[in-house]
């Protein structure tokens, strides 16, 4: 087993792959479609600005490259912005393009009095299904860590790993499909829980 980690200029890459080390796996920074050779699970963190970021990882030649892997259903993980550009655009910005692997768009928290933007902190999380392999060892609503100001609204409901309340906002915080997991949280920010969900797909 080996984690490859796409470093496109955007991204908390080296605490992810702290976190990957942290359980034990062997996990390097990718930075081109060469390297995916050896690679057996693929992550794509990312932080800052969708259109920034979609323009880094299509200047990286990565674009074609992660779909065809997510395609072969090989396993995956997407995180916060990572997570966000595998739906079809955001609001955040119009003109670019995300990968379109899931149908739906990225859109911002509505203001709200006392509802502070970003969110930012711990919130709960509420499994879609429990008996999904990414929720083993993780028990009823755990908490993970949150750093965002635009979500993901899915076309397919279904799709949605779990759900999370922020303010009137029930927003989804992952999606899954096959073996690609996909959070707006940050599992390598959020202590045991998150390094439990990590090990968790490693195990995919």
């Amino acid at each position: 087993m080996k984690v490859g980690i796409i470093d496109y200029g955007a991204g908390n890459l080296h605490s992810v792959r702290n976190a990957f080390i942290e359980i034990g796996a062997d996990a390097d920074l990718i930075t081109t479609p060469a390297e995916l050779d050896g690679i057996t699970h693929l992550v794509l963190p990312g932080q800052g600005e969708f259109g920034d970021c979609s323009a880094k990882l299509q200047s990286a030649g990565m674009f074609e490259s992660i779909r065809e892997w997510i395609v072969a259903d090989k396993p995956f993980f997407g995180i916060c912005v990572g997570y966000q550009l595998l739906f079809d655009g955001s609001d955040e910005s119009p003109a670019a393009h995300g990968l379109g692997i899931f149908k739906g768009q990225v859109v911002k928290f509505q203001k709200e009095e006392n509802l502070k933007i970003p969110h930012m902190g711990w919130n709960t999380v509420t499994p879609a299904d429990q008996t999904h392999p990414m929720w083993n060892e993780l028990e009823g609503s755990p908490y993970f860590y949150y750093v965002h100001s635009y979500y993901p609204v899915l076309a397919n409901a279904e799709e949605g790993g779990c759900s999370t309340t922020y303010g009137s906002h029930v927003f989804h915080g992952a999606v899954t499909r096959g073996n690609l997991i996909a959070t707006q949280f940050h599992p390598e920010k959020s202590q045991h829980v998150g390094l439990q969900l990590l090990r968790n797909f490693v195990a995919l």
